[in-house]
């Protein structure tokens, strides 16, 4: 950060960029940095405050648990606030957190720890009511959401296996317990679960998920129970509430109770007498992360007794007698031998290291990310640099430094960016303001296996058989071939396109798929008459697929459903959006200057107007119904929030849509209503803040029928 700032300035940098942050993970579940990357954010911000006190403020990040809860589930408020941890990184840190322990303690006190394994998912709280014959029943599962108010997903956690739905009077009285109660614990998936997940996301068309914690998360916030149930979840308990005070008096008394009582609760822990102690729990405990089958980043110690940990009490947003120890990413050094440059389906490319064989996290990587070429530059890095590589979320390998920069032997080597498709030698384009290099050429053959499964999925042409391993076999590849790749490196996987195929594509570009022909599909393997018939019908009925699908499926950046529908709707034809102007197009409310600029560069390209062309000539649908103008809700933008008494969401859209209205899924300055119902979230607060008309669901009846005011 520019040391010409304020103190001021630089403590609202950070609070800015931390919310940014809290808002991917909590929020979206789609983080951009690693949790190490950002305790390192906030550890600069806490540093500054401390500094400055009279600038804290309240909603300072470093003053809060965590994001807002998402949208879609009943929002329910928690007995007690589910609080974070503050962390440790050392054994400085961890003794200095102990003396404060101690020093909070009268000296005569004995203070004993619980040391447990940190799992790395998301945290869960169970309440119990009383059920027939004196059990105890499930009634109610709520995530930490902001750790004041959590989200209620029940029927999400009645499909965990390891969630007890109801407790037998016997195993109460055992475990001496109410038949009212909380339980506290954390959902994860297994590794196990996390691969085959990835295997169905990538067979489906999707992009698979980064590490088992953000998986777990998205499952466990699905709106589809069947898909929770199918992902396996598992939940280990470390907590006991009753009516939000603690039940028993020592922490080690309720661990015990959880596991008489039924409770999944981790055999890794211990209880200790001293801080040494401690610290070898936590020396044994580093070593397991390869053995476990599921994720820990750390170690949680805890005073062991309740009536201690009531004194010791809270800070704003961790509890005072408990601290999280959390492991150092896996890390190794290796040497940089070459860097290679993979196209993505966006036509991104993206510079991958080529390492010497370096087991880290208990796998052997040879290629590591290095992002873009700014970040390569921001390094420093050269070919035959030796270089630290992190298992960034113990998933995905990367550089972080450089250690040495040469060896006599290996001679040092810039690294050149190109400027032309390493494939196709198309142009290289870089947008102002991004950081990202990418091809154009919706041909090129280094995005084309990407783009045909693409094309194929579901939500695009959904033909139904072309899948991964038969994508690899009309681009020229033998299934071994296909198999070796995704079995040697799971960081080129990705990039299968880039091996040399053994043998003739029979496609070139996703309008070939309309030229194929039985006789062909019969000389690959595994394709019998049935399957290759099949295949082919598939095809052919694709043709019938509206035109807001074909759009989607070319590819074009920042083109995603919802832009492809507006498209459709407004311009009516293929001819008509090739020949819109960018100011044409950003008349349009869900395309903006970046949007209609992208468009247009897609189809200023030639290559790109000769798949166009080809794909006319196969017989694609490229008219659609062009959306009605003078319409009694024609040319305004609603967003739906909360529940409506009487209609459901879909009802409402439909009613909208039928009147002329478009509706979106995020409030901004062109929305011209929002309709809220009950339990409506942040939408309701963008809205009231940016002065949009709010409408009940009356309300919106009544402009339904009678039009806006004039």
């Amino acid at each position: 950060m520019a040391h010409s700032l304020s103190p001021d300035q630089q403590i609202q940098a950070l609070r800015d960029e931390l919310r940014h942050h809290e808002h991917l993970y909590y929020v979206l579940d789609a983080p951009e940095i690693t949790d190490a990357q950002y305790d390192v954010i906030m550890h600069r911000l806490k540093k500054l405050e401390a500094e400055h006190p009279e600038l804290v403020t309240p909603d300072s990040p470093s003053r809060r648990v965590g994001g807002k809860p998402r949208e879609g589930f009943v929002k329910t408020p928690h007995s007690r606030p589910m609080l974070s941890l503050d962390n440790a990184y050392n054994e400085d840190e961890l003794r200095a957190w102990e003396k404060r322990v101690r020093d909070a303690l009268p000296a005569t006190e004995t203070i004993r720890y619980v040391c447990e394994l940190k799992l790395d998912g998301l945290s869960l709280a169970l309440h119990y009511a009383a059920g027939p014959h004196h059990s105890a029943q499930l009634e109610r599962g709520l995530t930490r959401g902001d750790g004041t108010i959590g989200e209620d997903v029940t029927s999400n956690v009645r499909t965990i296996r390891s969630v007890p739905l109801s407790i037998a009077a016997a195993k109460l009285k055992a475990a001496g317990l109410p038949q009212n109660f909380e339980v506290r614990g954390e959902v994860i998936l297994p590794q196990t679960a996390f691969v085959k997940m990835n295997e169905d996301r990538v067979a489906n068309g999707l992009a698979p998920a980064v590490n088992p914690r953000n998986a777990a998360a998205g499952t466990i916030r699905t709106l589809e129970p069947n898909i929770v149930a199918q992902r396996r979840l598992d939940f280990y308990a470390y907590f006991l509430l009753r009516d939000g005070d603690t039940l028993l008096p020592f922490h080690s008394q309720t661990l015990e109770a959880l596991r008489t009582s039924g409770f999944r609760v981790n055999k890794h822990a211990r209880t200790v007498d001293t801080i040494d102690e401690v610290l070898t729990f936590i020396v044994e405990a580093e070593p397991l992360r390869d053995t476990l089958g599921y994720e820990i980043d750390g170690v949680v110690i805890k005073v062991d007794s309740t009536a201690q940990q009531g004194r010791l009490g809270f800070t704003g947003k961790a509890p005072r007698w408990a601290i999280a120890y959390k492991f150092a990413a896996r890390a190794g050094i290796t040497r940089l031998e070459d860097v290679l440059f993979q196209v993505g389906r966006t036509g991104k490319v993206t510079p991958v290291a080529a390492l010497a064989p370096l087991f880290v996290g208990g796998t052997t990587v040879t290629r590591a990310t290095l992002h873009n070429a700014d970040e390569i530059e921001r390094l420093g890095v050269h070919i035959g640099d030796l270089v630290e590589v992190e298992r960034g979320g113990d998933v995905i390998p990367k550089i972080t430094r450089v250690v040495e920069e040469k060896a006599a032997q290996n001679p040092r080597r810039a690294i050149t960016f190109p400027t032309h498709c390493p494939r196709c030698k198309t142009e290289l384009v870089r947008e102002e303001g991004e950081v990202d290099w990418r091809c154009i050429n919706a041909s090129c053959p280094a995005r084309l296996e990407e783009e045909l499964r693409h094309f194929a999925s579901r939500s695009v042409m959904n033909i139904e058989g072309l899948g991964e391993v038969l994508v690899a076999q009309l681009l020229g590849h033998t299934i071994a071939e296909h198999e070796a790749v995704e079995q040697t490196d799971d960081e080129t996987a990705d990039d299968a396109s880039a091996a040399a195929p053994t043998r003739k594509a029979l496609v070139h570009s996703i309008a070939d798929i309309y030229n194929l022909r039985k006789e062909e599909l019969l000389t690959l393997e595994r394709i019998g008459e049935k399957s290759a018939a099949s295949l082919l019908d598939q095809i052919e009925r694709s043709k019938q697929a509206p035109l807001n699908r074909i759009l989607l499926g070319l590819g074009i950046r920042h083109v995603g459903e919802r832009t492809a529908q507006a498209l459709a709707e407004e311009f009516g034809s293929m001819d008509a959006l090739i020949s819109a102007t960018e100011e044409d197009l950003t008349r349009i409310n869900d395309v903006g200057p970046k949007v209609a600029e992208a468009i247009r560069e897609f189809f200023d390209n030639k290559r790109n107007l000769d798949l166009v062309e080809r794909l006319r000539k196969a017989g694609l649908t490229f008219t659609a119904e062009k959306r009605v103008r003078g319409s009694m809700l024609d040319g305004l933008t609603f967003v739906l929030t909360g529940t409506l008494p009487n209609l459901t969401r879909e009802d409402a859209k439909e009613k909208i849509e039928s009147a002329g209205g478009r509706v979106s899924g995020s409030v901004s300055k062109k929305t011209s209503y929002v309709i809220a119902g009950e339990e409506a979230g942040s939408k309701l607060d963008k809205a009231t803040s940016l002065g949009v008309p709010i409408l009940d669901e009356a309300g919106l009846l009544e402009l339904l029928e009678h039009g806006p005011a004039k």
